[in-house]
This record gives structure tokens, sequence and C-alpha cells, in this order.
């Protein structure tokens, strides 16, 4: 099997996790989502500091600690907790449709963000991608007449994560351990105002990690399920064009999208089946467009490689 081939399925199978992640966290709707959210940021961090002491990458970790990379991982460690915050909320409380909406329209609000922070420039399909998009943020608003404020706070909330990790410029595993230590402090306060009754959670009781070993398990294995598919991301990047990993991706939401119509039996009106149209439509023409230019870029490449080799 080549590297490419490997990247490929690395990428598959942690799209699928991701996809399938609302199965687990409905599995821990017993326990209020901040203290789901506290323990998966405990535990993470121990697998990821793990993980780089094996790979003997620990030294990576005082440059991200200290002057203005510390502001930078600071915002970004406050953008992946509200994003995965969101997340565990939104299948707790019955909003995993609008959760995969989110993460469909991500791609799209990305592209958004490069025009406004890097100044780049948009194709004719990108551009139309884009208004895709924000026609069914409008149609969903005026069909349920209220904004679909998860999804819209998902998409952004990973969009401006994506922006400071693309400002940081770190490798993606020490910086992701940096995001969760900065974040180990608040999780631990957090829970130890909730397990001593001092704190209730949306007038909920905290401390459910001993309430017996199946919870205790659940909580613990949350670091796994969001250190092992991040790791396989990684890999994959590493050896697969970014094209296709973006094509791959949408296997999330989609497997969000599933979880959530099929197994959750969660409402899908008219209007999501139109709002949902125009996303999928704005993605497959951003898909065209992405394969589009990763192709040409290619060619031009192997062109200038050619010409290189005949004046050489």
């Amino acid at each position: 099997m080549s590297a490419a081939t490997k990247g490929v399925w690395a990428m598959v199978v942690a799209a699928v996790i991701w996809g399938a992640s609302p199965l687990f966290y409905k599995q821990l709707s017993h326990v209020p989502p901040l203290e789901v959210l506290s323990h998966r940021t405990l535990w993470s961090a121990v697998i990821f500091t793990a993980v780089l002491a094996i790979q003997g990458q620990l030294g990576s970790l005082p440059r991200l600690l200290c002057g203005r990379a510390l502001l930078l991982v600071g915002f970004a460690a406050l953008m992946i907790s509200a994003n995965w915050f969101l997340f565990i909320f939104s299948v707790q409380a019955g909003h995993t449709v609008e959760a995969s909406m989110g993460y469909y329209i991500f791609p799209l609000v990305a592209v958004l963000i490069g025009v406004l922070a890097f100044g780049e420039r948009l194709s004719r399909g990108q551009a139309l991608a884009v208004l895709l998009a924000a026609l069914a943020v409008l149609v969903l608003t005026v069909g349920l007449r209220v904004a679909p404020w998860i999804a819209l706070a998902i998409a952004l909330t990973f969009g401006l994560y994506g922006l400071v990790k693309k400002r940081l410029g770190a490798s993606p595993v020490p910086s992701v351990t940096a995001e969760v230590l900065v974040l180990v402090p608040l999780a631990l306060i957090w829970l130890g105002l909730t397990g001593s009754g001092q704190v209730q959670e949306f007038g909920r009781p905290g401390g459910h990690f001993f309430d017996d070993p199946a919870t205790a398990f659940l909580l613990v294995f949350s670091g796994v399920l969001t250190a092992g598919p991040l790791m396989l991301f990684t890999y994959a990047t590493a050896r697969v064009r970014m094209a296709t990993v973006g094509v791959v991706q949408y296997l999330n939401p989609t497997g969000q999208f599933l979880c959530a119509t099929l197994v959750f039996a969660e409402p899908f009106t008219r209007w999501h089946a139109a709002a949902f149209g125009l996303i999928w439509a704005g993605l497959a023409l951003y898909t065209f467009e992405a394969l589009r230019q990763d192709r040409a870029a290619r060619r031009a490449s192997v062109s200038a490689g050619t010409s290189a080799t005949v004046l050489n």
C-alpha cells in the first residue's frame, strides 16, 4: 500500500469516527456538557502530552506557552473549546442536525475568512458557493423563524480556530497539546466546583465521574476520541493532497447528519431540506473548484519542472 493510499484511509477513518461521535456523546447525556468538555480537555491533554514525550517533542512546548505565541495559543484554545462545547451541547439537546450543518458550512466560512483576513481572491465558483450557503441560512431563518445559531457558531469558531492555527505556524500535535494544557487549569477548577456542589450547570449537579464505572470510562475515553482522529488526520495531511483531504472531510458532517435523522429521529422539515440542498449544491461547486485548481497547480508544477530540465 502506497503512502498516499495509507493517508487516504487514515483520513477516511478519522472522518468516520468524527461523524459517528454523536453516538458516543449521546451516551453522556446525563452529564452536563461543560463537565463532559472538562473531562475531554483533561484526558486529551494527558494523551497528547504522552505522545509528545514518546516522540521526544516536549521541548517544542515552551515556545508555544510564552510571549505572542501564548496569546495565539490561548485564542485557539478558546475557539476549539467553544466548538467542542457547542457540539456536545447540540447532541445532548437534540440539535445534531444543526451541528452537522455547521460543519458543512465551515469550508465556505473558511473561504470567506481567507478573503477577509488574507486578501485571497474568490473564483466565480467559490463566490457562488458562499452565496448558496448564505441563502441556505436565510431560508432556514425565514422558514423556522429563528436563525441556526448553533450551526453558525460552530462554523465560525472552527473557522477562527483555523485562522489562528495558520498564524501560529506550529506543528499540529504540539500546538493542540499546548492548547489543551492552557485549558487544563480551567477544566480542573470547573470539575472541582461542580464536584463539590458549589456550582450547578444549567441547574444540574456535577461530579458524575464517580457515578458508575461506565460513566467514568466514557469520560476518560472522550480524550481518546479527541486525540485519536486528530493524529490520523495529521498523518493523512502529510501524505495526501489537501483537495483530497477536503473531499473526504465531508464524511464527518454526513455521518453526524445520518446519526441525527436516522438514529436520533430529530425533526427534519422541508425548510431543513431546502437549506441542506443549497448547502450541498454549494459544497459540490466548492469541491469542483478546489479539484480544478489543484489539477491546474499540478500541471503548472510539471510544466515548470519540464522547462527547467530542458534549460539545463
